[in-house]
């Protein structure tokens, strides 16, 4: 099992960081260590003093592929979930400013929260208009919609698989849209598909 992520997919977050637009999808990836289930709590580790949430719809592979032309990517993906990209903003700033790779500022333990239950995409009525959300201590912190998306699932599904092996079982966070910000000790996460809360994580 893989987990892929794309970075930089709706314009307001890339706005709010100031980041250039990209002209196609900008992919990391993550160890499956990153992973958080079962809605345990979040452990905010030593090293950091800056970890900032960010909201995401994850695609769950249910088929492996490569070379898929975009035209047949919705086939390659049976359910969708509800992830929060944990990252170490001033770890991952520090790497930027030199140029260097910002692995573990993505990559740490604990840091991808994931919903237990996905959502099957026959159940949902257009795939392209997606309402998610994630609430901090009851308030609203980060609004999105798949409409918003520069890259749609299926073009992230071709895109990667001109790179890697899809492989059934893998994970696609597929972005975060704006309003990420910092998490303390003593924070409530609580991630929502639609209404239906999928994901409370207690930051400890």
């Amino acid at each position: 099992m893989k987990i892929f992520a794309i970075g930089r997919n709706y314009v307001a977050h890339i706005e709010e960081l100031g980041n250039e637009r990209p002209d196609e999808p900008v992919v990391f990836t993550m160890p499956n260590t990153a992973l958080l289930t079962n809605n345990k709590p979040f452990y905010y580790p030593d090293f950091s003093k800056d970890i900032h949430h960010e909201v995401e719809l994850v695609l769950r592979v249910c088929r492996n592929g490569k070379y898929i032309d975009e035209k047949f990517a919705h086939k390659y993906y049976d359910s969708i979930g509800v992830g929060i990209d944990l990252t170490a903003r001033d770890l991952q700033a520090k790497a930027k400013k030199k140029g260097l790779p910002w692995a573990i500022a993505k990559g740490f333990n604990g840091s991808a929260p994931l919903s237990n239950e996905f959502i099957k995409v026959e159940d949902i009525p257009d795939v392209h208009n997606i309402n998610f959300r994630l609430d901090i201590n009851g308030e609203v912190k980060q609004a999105g919609n798949t409409n918003r998306m520069m890259f749609s699932f299926d073009a992230i599904i071709a895109y990667l698989s001109q790179f890697f092996l899809i492989q059934k079982g893998d994970l696609i966070f597929t972005g975060t849209p704006a309003g990420v910000g910092p998490v303390q000790i003593g924070d409530t996460m609580t991630a929502y598909f639609e209404d239906k809360k999928m994901l409370s994580i207690d930051v400890k």
